[in-house]
């Protein structure tokens, strides 16, 4: 029962398998798998009566090495450009404090040992919109089997927060791979995927 695979969201999860260092010949490059596996419903394969093979999706893309390595850095400049503009708009919103707090007050403030992501939608500037569209472009080309490259992306398939971009970000950290639940983000990916 403690070995059994649950999952009470939506989710997919993304790893990636790099094969063996043995050198490629002069005519290929270099090319990693991406292996992913996600449901559409909430899942305990340990209950067969409930479990269900139609929920459940799974595959593998064959990706080249020096695009994943170059988009991981294009999504890094996105990520910084996002909290960038999140800490403009905080300080610009911010309210200038009229005096000190009360020792009661500050004794409610506690260090949390790990920082949250903001769900919070960031609007962007021109910029930053073009960088993002750019970097789901190249997303969306490289999960697609057949990929239309003459259709750019018009607008952002999904809401931009510092955990969408950080989610999108991890997608593609080839030593760890990383977990996405249910969201616009998750639902963009598996479209891409089908």
């Amino acid at each position: 029962e403690s070995r059994a695979a649950i999952a009470l969201d939506k989710e997919i999860n993304i790893q990636w398998y790099i094969p063996s260092v043995a050198k490629p010949s002069n005519h290929t490059e270099t090319k990693v798998l991406l292996l992913y596996a996600y449901n559409t419903n909430p899942l305990k394969t340990s209950d067969m009566t409930v479990f269900s093979s139609k929920s459940t999706f799974s595959g593998q893309l064959q990706i080249p090495l020096a695009r994943i390595i170059s988009l991981r850095e294009k999504l890094s400049d996105l990520k910084e450009q996002v909290e960038i503009l999140m800490q403009r708009s905080k300080s610009f919103s911010a309210s200038v404090p009229t005096g000190f707090p009360e020792q009661s007050e500050t004794l409610k403030i506690r260090p949390s040992n790990k920082p949250k992501m903001s769900n919070a939608k960031v609007h962007l500037d021109e910029k930053t919109e073009e960088m993002a569209k750019r970097c789901l472009f190249e997303v969306k080309v490289l999960l697609t089997v057949v990929p239309d490259l003459s259709s750019p992306l018009t607008e952002i398939p999904f809401d931009i927060t510092l955990q969408s971009v950080t989610n999108l970000e991890d997608m593609f950290d080839l030593a760890n791979g990383c977990v996405i639940t249910e969201g616009s983000l998750f639902n963009w990916i598996i479209s891409l995927l089908h």
